[in-house]
């Protein structure tokens, strides 16, 4: 929506550019001389340039992912030696497989990726149940949730439903959050929580969607307020996790476990908190959610370099010049792509378009015959020295979630809904 003195600004900008052209026409006209909107010129042929770059992107990650998929018998989690490693279970990353898998469908048509996509979702069936983890969002949103919406088989619905049941016995009504790590009788970490769960609240949503049911819906909210509440620091920047005292829901303060430190920001969990509280908005309606993503996206913005490839950690002492990590700029290009649509700034579609044109020059592996993922470039945590600059499959997924959204946004929403309430 706009409000009145943003449509009053767009109609002083749209008259003071009426007013330019028309100076310069009439200016042309009186010598004889032609002219062209050199400006709008250069603006249609830099998006033209972008659009044909990012089509290219998207062909080679097909290309990528149906040479390499036919081999994949598990969950990949990240590469050595630039070759992915594999978890049975899937760990937190399994749904971002069968995802890569389902947009890689989308945009070739090719039913083999279809196929198997659909095989690997599947494998994810016995974590419908977990307990033990605040992720299932990320396991079962791009796998069963995304099965259902471009298959019609209700089984991957009841399995999606089922996962979002064992989510909210994670809900802490004392401090009303969702406890991220550790099983629900260890008392370790039991009044942590960390940004990234706000990724995992559209699982809820969606189980409300589809049951009727104000439970799930009403929690989300919930941690989605408590975390409001609570990460954003007045400039817009979020550490990575926040304490409370499990048994009284009372706040103890900000900690991290990926990012340099408590006082800093983590270049991923900003991206996870953006796109979060954007989609918490676009299931709600709340407008305090999408102010919130306002600020987590300014902050971000302003903290970017000028290759437009994060840094790991915006406040690490190093940066600018510290290690990248790319996926946190394409999770940070999907969220912009969709804040751009809830307010009507373009300027955030402007950005996310740097972003994937950014990680599309700078961040592929198209020089790597032996690479079996799309992105590079990416670090999957710093402090602990783990997986530094290698791929991820989350940052394959939201590359082709964001290339998709700009080139096929019909298909994107057909996976994952971009609807706004």
């Amino acid at each position: 929506m706009h409000n009145v003195p943003q449509l009053m600004e767009k109609a002083a900008m749209s008259l003071t550019r009426r007013t330019v052209l028309a100076t310069a026409v009439g200016t042309a006209a009186a010598v004889g001389a032609p002219v062209q909107p050199a400006a709008a010129q250069d603006d249609a042929r830099s998006e033209a340039s972008t659009l044909r770059e990012l089509r290219a992107a998207a062909d080679y990650a097909v290309e990528k992912i149906a040479s390499v998929a036919p081999g994949v018998r598990a969950f990949p989690v990240g590469t050595k030696f630039e070759k992915w490693v594999y978890s049975q279970n899937g760990d937190w990353v399994g749904g971002f497989w069968p995802g890569t898998l389902w947009m890689a469908h989308l945009h070739s048509g090719d039913d083999a990726l279809r196929t198997l996509a659909l095989d690997s979702a599947r494998r994810l069936a016995p974590r419908q149940y977990d307990t033990t983890t605040h992720d299932l969002g990320f396991l079962f949103y791009p796998s069963w949730v995304t099965a259902w919406r471009l298959t019609g088989d209700d089984s991957w619905q009841a399995g999606a439903i089922r996962a979002a049941d064992s989510l909210i016995r994670r809900y802490n009504p004392r401090g009303r959050f969702i406890r991220a790590w550790g099983a629900l009788d260890d008392p370790n970490n039991a009044g942590r929580v960390i940004i990234d769960t706000m990724m995992n609240l559209d699982l809820l949503a969606f189980a409300t969607r589809q049951t009727g049911d104000e439970k799930y819906l009403d929690i989300a909210v919930q941690h989605a307020t408590t975390t409001q509440r609570v990460f954003p620091r007045p400039d817009g920047s979020t550490p990575h996790v926040f304490d409370f005292d499990a048994a009284t829901g009372a706040p103890i303060g900000p900690n991290t476990v990926q990012g340099y430190s408590a006082t800093s920001c983590w270049a991923r969990g900003q991206a996870w908190g953006l796109y979060g509280f954007t989609t918490m908005y676009r299931r709600t309606g709340n407008a305090q959610f999408l102010t919130t993503a306002r600020a987590l996206a300014d902050f971000a913005i302003e903290a970017l370099t000028a290759d437009h490839v994060p840094v790991w950690d915006y406040r690490a002492p190093q940066q600018p010049h510290d290690i990248k990590d790319a996926s946190a700029g394409a999770i940070t290009a999907c969220g912009l792509l969709d804040l751009a649509a809830a307010t009507g700034r373009s300027h955030y579609r402007d950005v996310a378009l740097r972003l994937l044109s950014a990680l599309s020059r700078t961040c592929l592996t198209r020089k790597s015959p032996r690479g079996e993922a799309v992105v590079a470039r990416c670090t999957r945590n710093r402090p602990a020295e783990d997986g530094i600059e290698i791929s991820l499959p989350y940052a394959d997924y939201y590359l082709l979630e964001g290339i998709l959204q700009v080139l096929r946004p019909q298909d994107v929403d057909r996976a994952i809904d971009l609807s706004t309430t």
